[in-house]
């Protein structure tokens, strides 16, 4: 019983979070506060990755970019 609490409270959770993405612009041009506020738990950092935890349990992992300052602007110029 307690499994099927947790699961329509993470299918409520991500039921909002759908519709508060629906009610956002379909392309983001700039950093949103609100949005990472609203949608984001916690950020993790490792050594070569991050693990992004949304507020919806959904957790996603990025792999590490190495980009070097030197490499950046070379490729700005």
């Amino acid at each position: 019983m307690t499994q099927d609490a947790e699961r329509d409270g993470r299918r409520q959770r991500i039921g909002e979070m759908r519709e508060f993405l629906e009610k956002q612009a379909n392309e983001l041009l700039a950093y949103d506060e609100q949005l990472v506020r609203r949608l984001v738990e916690k950020i993790i950092v490792y050594e070569e990755r991050l693990t992004v935890e949304f507020k919806s349990g959904l957790e996603i992992d990025v792999e590490k970019l190495e980009l070097r300052m030197t490499e950046f602007f070379s490729v700005r110029q």
